[in-house]
Formats: structure tokens, sequence, C-alpha cells
């Protein structure tokens, strides 16, 4: 029998469901720069509460301002920085190029461009094809313009939209870390109300994982940043320490440092140094890039506490479903899975 309270109750039901679907369709394009947020304030609120904020005499406004502002020098000024060396190396890269477009392609190209194995012959044959017909050349240059613009519109475009990710990251960081501990034992309470003891072991579970994942993504690329600019360092290339920085900034996507050490190379073989060209692809591929392939997943076991198999599977498969953000998103969302398995092992097996 239906009683006068369950018309209520199912409005009130109702109610609550198109508040949270309202809440998630006003949150969602801002969910990927609102998770890497918490993940920030995840990894450091530790030193924030522990460190800084008693020194400030428990001034949360204070406290949040100056860690935002650390955060804008860590991330800002190097991305800068790094921006201004690409401008300039495109300027070169401009003035480099301007002589051929004016005056046409000379007659025979570099020693080095012919003389690269297997192409160097085909390169040599369509260079002389262009140096003669000048038309051909124009041709060839305008064919590449379009191209040309629309790439640099598409980087264009992802840096705007990079930059204003970042700018929201640090918006809502700043309250994160102003309202930490009210937000922190909000979370703890509704974890407790959720699933009791199992609630909070689960959060507390989360918030190692993701830890441990930023714990591995940081070493590694702190690691391979060191050890290529050594190695740009011993093998002469000009800029070591800026290509070191670069490599660090590049080792958060899969293809980003050979990105940087087969430039050099490619740099060194130009320069007629064959053998420091050598040198530098075989140290990239077999110390700066097997970094990535073995250090990583071991820091990030060993910070979550989890095996070396799960945490590759929930990067990479997170990775696959949610996007940059799922690095964190798939080891958390397996460690809470193999704590719910776990648990519900034990708990079938006690008499």
């Amino acid at each position: 029998m239906f009683s006068e309270e369950n018309p209520k109750r199912l409005a009130q039901v109702a109610l609550v469901v198109l508040l949270i679907v309202g809440c998630i369709a006003v949150l969602t394009p801002f969910i990927g720069a609102v998770l890497f947020a918490f993940v920030i304030w995840i990894c450091t609120w530790k030193l924030y509460a522990e460190k800084l904020l008693p020194r400030l005499g428990e001034r949360d406004n204070l406290g949040a301002s100056l860690m935002v502002l650390l955060l804008v020098l860590i991330l800002l000024l190097p991305t800068v920085f790094l921006a201004g060396s690409l401008a300039n190396g495109a300027d070169k890269l401009v003035d480099f190029v301007k002589p051929y477009v004016d005056q046409g392609l000379p007659a025979e190209p570099p020693p080095w461009l012919s003389g690269l194995p297997f192409v160097g012959g085909e390169i040599a044959d369509f260079w002389h094809r262009l140096a003669g017909n000048r038309e051909e050349l124009n041709a060839l240059l305008k064919q590449l313009i379009a191209p040309a613009r629309q790439f640099l519109l598409a980087v264009g475009g992802i840096a705007a939209n990079g930059l204003l990710q970042l700018a929201l990251v640090l918006f809502v960081t700043f309250f994160l870390y102003r309202d930490g501990v009210a937000l922190s034992n909000a979370l703890y309470v509704a974890a407790r109300k959720l699933g009791g003891e199992l609630g909070e072991g689960m959060l507390d579970k989360a918030r190692g994982t993701v830890f441990g994942v930023m714990l591995g993504i940081v070493g590694t690329a702190a690691a391979q940043g060191t050890v290529a600019m050594l190695g740009f360092l011993i093998a002469g290339v000009p800029a070591a320490v800026l290509l070191g920085f670069a490599t660090f900034f590049l080792s958060m996507i899969p293809v980003g440092p050979p990105l940087i050490w087969g430039g050099a190379a490619a740099w060194l073989y130009g320069e007629g140094q064959t053998g420091w060209a050598i040198f530098m692809t075989l140290y990239g591929l077999f110390v700066i890039s097997s970094i990535d392939n073995f250090v990583k997943p071991v820091l990030m076991a060993r910070g979550a506490g989890l095996s070396i198999l799960l945490i590759a599977l929930g990067v990479l498969g997170g990775v696959l479903v949610f996007g940059f953000i799922g690095i964190f998103l798939g080891p958390v969302l397996l460690a809470l899975g193999q704590m719910l398995f776990a648990r519900w092992i034990r708990e079938e097996g006690s008499p």
C-alpha cells in the first residue's frame, strides 16, 4: 500500500537527483581543472598545514596567497622562459630561411643533408630539381603555407587553453588551501557516514595513491631532466641547462624527451660531429628514455603502496579514458577497487 508519505519521499528523491545532475552539468566544463587542483592540494597540503600555516599565525588568506604565488613561480616562470627561448629560436629560423625564399636554393645542398644515410641521395636529387626550377619551389612553398598556418593556429589555441586552465587551477587551489581544514573534515565526515571505517580507509587510500602518482611523475621528470642536461654538457650541445629544463617539462608526455635529445643529436650530426651524434642517440635511448620505463613505475608503486602492474594499468587506462587527469584517476580507481575486493574477501572468509 502507498502511504501519504510516499509521494513526498519520491519528490524529495527526484529533487536531490535533479540537483546532483545540475551540479555535474555546471561543473563539467571545469572538471579537469578542478580535479587537477585537488591533486595539487592533496600533494602539498601537509607542507602547507604543518610547515607554512603555523609560521603565519594560522592566517588562512595569507597562507593560501603565498602558496598560490609559489605555484605561479614554479609553473609559470619556467614556461615563460621556455616560450621566450622558442620565440628566439623561431626568429633565428626565419632569418635562416628568408634568404632561400628571396634568392632561391643554392645549386648544391649542404653536405650533412646529402650525406644522410639511406635518404641522402633522394634528398639531393629533390634539392637539385627545386634549385633548377623556381616555379616548382614557389609552388612547394605555397603548399606548405596553409598547413603551417593551421599548425600555428592549433598550437596557439592549445597554449591559450592551457593558460586558461592553469589560471583556473590556481584560482580553485587558493580556496582549497584557504578552506582546507574545513574541507578535509567534511570529506572525512562524509566518508564516515557513507562507509564507516571502510569509507575513511578508502579516502586515505585515494590520498596516498594520488601522492604516489605525483611522486612518480615529478621524480621521473627530475631524473630525466638531470641526466639529459649532463648528456648535453658532455656532448657539447649549446644551452644544455635550458634543454634540461625542457626535458623536465616534456617528460610529462611519452614522446617529449625524444624530441629534445633527438633534436640535439640531429644538430650534432649537422655540425659534422657524427661521433657525438651517435653518443647522444644512444644516451637518449638507453639512459634518458629508459628512466621513464623503469623509474616511474617503481616510484609510483612505492609511493602509492600498489603493485607495479596496477599502477601501469591504471595510468595507461586512465589516460585513454579520461585524458591527462586519468594519470591520477586510473590508479585511484584501481586502488579503491583492490581495497574493496580485499575487504570483501576477508569478510567472506571470516566465520
